[in-house]
């Protein structure tokens, strides 16, 4: 076993010890250690409140557009993803991400486009740098109207 080091810096004390049983060693050091955490509440839950389909004129209507207003506790998020989905949630039709900027309450709007009649799963994802959230609905699109 060495003992303490006979140097006049701070440096912290290093000890071997080579009788250990188990045929490994052991090191010690001695001395202050100090870290900060920074505790992040993230977004903690996502809620998809209203669906609204948006009428369109006939000449218009080569898409079905669908407002989804959308709520969000915990801290505020910066980017908003849309997986547009078959009914089963199983097969991906699209995708679409856009950053957001949301500055007082979590209340936004996102509006979606989707290209023939039918019923989808959608999920709706918010993020932030340090995490991520996700709502999903069930939406029957006919042709310019949603249910």
């Amino acid at each position: 076993t060495t003992g303490p080091s006979s140097d006049s810096d701070s440096s912290p004390t290093v000890e071997s010890v080579e009788d250990n049983p188990d045929g490994g060693c052991h090191i010690y050091r001695n001395g202050d250690y100090e870290s900060s955490i920074a505790i992040v509440e993230g977004i903690l839950e996502v809620n998809i409140i209203q669906m609204t389909s948006i009428q369109m004129t006939e000449s218009q209507a080569e898409n079905s557009l669908v407002d989804f207003v959308v709520t969000c506790q915990g801290s505020l998020p910066t980017d908003v993803c849309t997986v547009v989905s078959d009914p089963t949630c199983q097969v991906s039709k699209s995708m679409v991400c856009d950053p957001i900027v949301v500055t007082d309450e979590c209340l936004l709007t996102i509006r979606r486009a989707f290209e023939e009649p039918g019923t989808y799963c959608i999920n709706i994802t918010l993020g932030d740098d340090t995490s991520q959230a996700l709502a999903s609905a069930l939406i029957s699109v006919n042709g310019g109207e949603s249910t």
